[in-house]
């Protein structure tokens, strides 16, 4: 990789809007006001501080992914109450949120989500809607499909795909973004048992990466959306019906989603499944914003990354797990309050809505050394994620809403720098700043990339 832009060292803290994409796990923490296994002083009050201002959406809106933690620091508190959109709301950050609140059947994620976001993120019957044991059937057909031998079927599609890109790349420069987006749609179905030849691949595509790119977008952005949601959902509705029709493939995931059947002994709804589908799918595509990630980062980053040895699978992996870190994919998680609680003096009531400073949590200097350095030696000999790692939600995954997919994720990019640490590839001289208000977040251009020829 080329040594340019040595002078455009630009910020890697991104995430994407206030929601995630297809997980929502509330947490919330008041720290302890002095924390003996830690160290370090803490605020604690019987209050938690509110924000002066009426109302915190535009400002919000306008800082972006800091907004949470720069409110926190000010007030000295890992908890604030403010308004959202009018709507009372709580924003917590921190490890022992993470630790004290994730605990099953104290939280719901209905009303707890902007009513513009649903219709593109979830759907209504789908698995973010459901609590108990519902939802705990539901998920646990989620977490099968997560199998080993599943997570690597689709590192291997992935990598199939990178690769027969990368040889049209050769000689050429690319728009990363926008390429990355088609090998993940034909990742995405591959792994589903849908056949992308069969299928309009551009078109998928397009439906898919809008979902996320545009949830916190507003006006015709947002119509647009909703219209190419709207016509992706005929598409997967039409893929459950005729894999019904012929009872088969009962071993693909899609054949696993048409014939799920839930608490009620039921199968799901064509509607539902077709929901479920794209809850699969857009996902899978979303993944690529990480690898776009992972490209910024190995260039922007790349003294502090490892050179490539023979345990370059560990290696690859740790700058995964940081690119996650540093790089988070949602700025916060929310939900509602199902059961009445105290946490240190605070008192939460049902339907109070708490919200989780993804974002700050991941570059908590209180759980992270050097928080705001690129460092992936820090992920290195660890047999399990921390608990302070929190891109995509914590928790339990079953008893919990966290990501089913967080493996895959993990996977799919462990691969992804794998094949860009190969790749023969620079950066020309363009902007690699990340807007912080922007929602997802792109280097202006999509990062483009010059492949050499062979």
């Amino acid at each position: 990789m080329s040594d340019e832009n040595d002078t455009a060292r630009q910020t890697t803290q991104t995430a994407l809007p206030c929601v995630a994409q297809h997980c929502y796990s509330p947490v919330w923490c008041v720290r302890d006001k002095f924390n003996h296994s830690e160290g370090r002083q803490m605020h604690h009050s019987q209050t938690i501080p509110h924000l002066p201002e009426i109302d915190s959406t535009r400002a919000f809106l306008s800082e972006g992914y800091p907004f949470i933690s720069r409110r926190c620091d000010e007030l000295g508190s890992d908890a604030i109450r403010t308004r959202l959109m009018l709507r009372p709301v709580t924003f917590l950050r921190g490890l022992d949120a993470v630790r004290g609140f994730y605990r099953a059947g104290r939280m719901t994620r209905r009303g707890a989500m902007p009513p513009t976001v649903v219709p593109l993120l979830q759907g209504k019957g789908s698995v973010q809607s459901l609590d108990g044991a519902e939802h705990q059937v539901r998920k646990k057909m989620f977490l099968d499909l997560m199998a080993p031998v599943r997570l690597q079927q689709a590192r291997q599609i992935f990598a199939e795909e990178w690769q027969a890109a990368a040889r049209i790349w050769r000689g050429r420069e690319i728009d990363l973004s926008d390429a990355v987006d088609g090998i993940m749609t034909r990742t995405a179905l591959r792994w589903c048992g849908i056949d992308p030849a069969q299928h309009d691949v551009a078109r998928r595509s397009r439906e898919l990466s809008t979902m996320f790119a545009e949830a916190g977008a507003l006006g015709p952005a947002y119509l647009q959306a909703r219209w190419l949601r709207a016509r992706c959902e005929r598409w997967a509705r039409s893929l459950i019906a005729e894999t019904r029709e012929v009872d088969g493939p009962a071993g693909s995931t899609l054949g696993k989603l048409a014939f799920h059947t839930d608490l009620d002994g039921r199968r799901m709804s064509e509607d539902v499944a077709a929901k479920e589908l794209l809850n699969i799918l857009r996902p899978i595509v979303a993944v690529g914003r990480y690898v776009v990630f992972a490209a910024h980062a190995l260039h922007v980053q790349r003294a502090a990354i490892p050179a490539m040895t023979e345990d370059d699978e560990n290696i690859s992996r740790a700058i995964a797990e940081e690119v996650r870190r540093l790089y988070p994919f949602f700025p916060a998680i929310g939900g509602r309050v199902r059961e009445a609680f105290d946490w240190h003096g605070a008192r939460f009531e049902p339907g109070d809505w708490l919200v989780l400073d993804l974002y700050g949590t991941n570059h908590d200097p209180k759980t992270w050394d050097d928080a705001e350095s690129f460092c992936p030696e820090r992920h290195l000999g660890r047999d399990r994620q921390p608990e302070g790692l929190v891109p995509q939600g914590g928790g339990h995954y079953l008893q919990n809403h966290r990501c089913p997919g967080e493996w895959l994720t993990t996977e799919l990019l462990t691969e992804a720098v794998m094949q860009l640490r190969k790749l023969d590839w620079t950066l020309p001289e363009q902007n690699l700043s990340l807007p912080e208000n922007q929602f997802p977040p792109l280097p202006e251009g999509g990062l483009r990339v010059a492949v050499a020829p062979i």
